[in-house]
């Protein structure tokens, strides 16, 4: 049968199919009523005799209200990405103790949401390396010790040092002086001793220093490495103020940094860039 009348316009709901033979001429079936027309619109098709063409089963009619898009669900993928910003946080700090288990509804009772977004969150630390799935359980904060800090600072010093030695040689100065506001946030965030705000400050940091290269597959895996030499070890012997000074030693490194690349001093750079690293490697910077 040839299709009926059209459908309200901009529903984007498929019309009845055609069907075979049809030639732009009403087929006439005496299976279906003949249906009168809606409002007499223009452009309906025609029965026999000049009556009005049958409605296509399924089809859309203008006197019907046209069914509303459905709202995109933005809540609880903003409720996750709290949770796992909040998460990061506790691990950072070493809220989250290493080498303990927590459940997704314990977790979510305390941040006062479902345990949904809690556990969803906990599995994108599991692909970060955070923390691993214990199954009927929960899920373990990684226990980590000062070996694996030296790999990873190792690794993000093979990746980053190359690119950037590179780019003090290329960068123009006044492009370097267009970071200092980030420089100087991670040595506010040093002096105020949160180590969670000064880690997301020094990654910050990091990432527009490398961003210049131009590479995002670069910056994202570096970012990645990054975010892991931050965990917290499992155990540690230096007092909180020795803690406290590592932080604004590193922070005022970045500064120096900033300073000689303006410059272009690259001699200084390099030896600056090499000390950051194994300075990170001993501090978990």
């Amino acid at each position: 049968m040839k299709q009926g009348a059209q459908g309200s316009a901009g529903t984007g709901i498929p019309q009845g199919p055609v069907g075979p033979g049809a030639s732009g001429v009403q087929e006439a079936r005496p299976d279906l009523p003949w249906v009168p027309p809606q409002g007499g619109a223009a452009g309906r098709g025609r029965g026999p005799g000049g009556s009005a063409a049958p409605t296509a089963r399924g089809e859309h009619t203008h006197s019907e209200q046209p069914i509303p898009r459905p709202r995109p669900v933005v809540q609880r993928a903003s409720v996750r990405g709290q949770i796992l910003d909040a998460l990061r946080t506790a691990l950072v700090s070493g809220e989250l103790t290493p080498g303990a288990v927590y459940s997704a509804p314990a977790l979510g009772e305390r941040f006062g949401v479902s345990a949904t977004p809690v556990r969803e969150a906990m599995q994108q630390l599991a692909l970060e390396g955070a923390v691993e799935v214990v199954p009927n359980r929960g899920f373990r904060v990684v226990e980590r010790g000062a070996r694996e800090l030296a790999e990873l600072a190792e690794v993000r010093a093979l990746i980053e040092v190359p690119v950037m030695l590179r780019l003090a040689r290329t960068v123009p100065a006044e492009r370097w002086a267009e970071l200092r506001p980030l420089a100087e946030a991670t040595v506010r965030a040093a002096s105020a001793g949160c180590r969670a705000t000064y880690a997301e400050s020094d990654r910050t940091f990091h990432r527009a220093v490398l961003s210049l290269c131009g590479n995002d597959q670069l910056v994202q895996i570096a970012d990645d490495l990054h975010r892991r030499a931050q965990w917290p070890l499992v155990t540690t012997t230096r007092p909180p103020a020795h803690g406290h000074a590592d932080l604004i030693a590193d922070a005022a490194e970045h500064t120096a940094l900033l300073d000689a690349l303006i410059a272009g001093e690259l001699e200084v750079v390099r030896s600056l860039v090499g000390e950051h690293f194994a300075a990170a490697a001993a501090s978990g910077g």
